[in-house]
């Protein structure tokens, strides 16, 4: 018969507390969650997915406060969903110039101010290629 699932993770979680960032364990390891070794394990390639996943659906539902969003080609979905998820929408806010020409389809003039940026030479190719994806579309 197999252990209760609930009841090992109930009993882990009380033992080792639940930590949404990490922390050196008491051997000095860097740990995160309930108990989870970084230093001497990481994390799977599964788990890897799902932050992935979780990150990639914050940055769209940011990307939604837009009021343009819902009207471009996924390819310009695309370019947007990627620049929150690397610097977060407080920071694209600060993009002015690039969100003006969004909000009147200007696509020409956002790409190069994609280009224009303190991001853009941060970024280097990334900062490139979004930027050819905005013009193309």
């Amino acid at each position: 018969m197999a252990m209760n699932r609930n009841e090992i993770y109930q009993l882990l979680t009380r033992h080792e507390g639940s930590r949404n960032f990490p922390y050196l364990d008491t051997e000095g390891k860097l740990t995160i969650g309930v108990g989870h070794n970084l230093t001497d394990g990481g994390v799977s390639q599964a788990v890897i997915n799902l932050i992935l996943k979780e990150d990639v659906d914050n940055a769209e539902s940011d990307c939604f406060k837009l009021p343009f969003y819902s009207s471009l080609s996924d390819t310009r979905k695309l370019v947007l969903v990627s620049m929150v998820f690397n610097i977060g929408l407080p920071r694209l806010y600060g993009f002015k110039k690039f969100l003006a020409a969004m909000q009147i389809k200007d696509y020409i003039t956002a790409s190069k101010e994609m280009m224009d940026s303190k991001w853009a030479k941060q970024v280097g190719y990334r900062a490139q290629e979004l930027a050819d994806m905005m013009l193309e579309g």
